[in-house]
């Protein structure tokens, strides 16, 4: 089932930041059901990072994910394709916003290109989006 240009998925789970599990509607199970994508465009800290600061930012930009994406009336995928560790990469969809873009504006992420991550000052959480990636 499409929705404008997106694939229209039921999400079953937030892994993280910027991980979800859906099933896609339209596609066969092997393929769409239970299946992981990675927000594309963006880089949340890590869950099982061992600093309490960065991980208490990752918590709270899954929290968010969380609430935008199971209270949005539907969750759409774009511009599909496989990533570098051949998962499924997408620009996500919750109504009309876009999850990577939300969480980078609300100092909850770092935009990222799937390359070689680097430190970035982003509003008010500039001290721990730098930690996130000083490892």
């Amino acid at each position: 089932m499409h929705a404008g240009d997106g694939m229209v998925v039921d999400l079953v789970r937030v892994v993280d930041g910027d991980t979800i599990v859906v099933n896609i509607h339209g596609w066969p199970d092997i393929v769409g059901r239970e299946i992981g994508v990675r927000v594309s465009g963006c880089d949340t800290p890590e869950l099982r990072d061992r600093r309490p600061e960065v991980k208490a930012l990752a918590y709270r930009a899954k929290r968010v994910v969380t609430d935008v994406l199971f209270n949005a009336g539907i969750v759409t995928l774009h511009n599909i394709r496989r990533g570098k560790y051949f998962r499924l990469v997408a620009d996500v969809y919750a109504d009309d916003i876009c999850i990577s873009s939300f969480l980078i504006h609300a100092g909850l992420a770092l935009p990222y290109d799937g390359g070689k991550k680097r430190p970035m000052a982003i509003s008010g959480n500039a001290r721990l989006i730098k930690a996130f990636h000083r490892k």
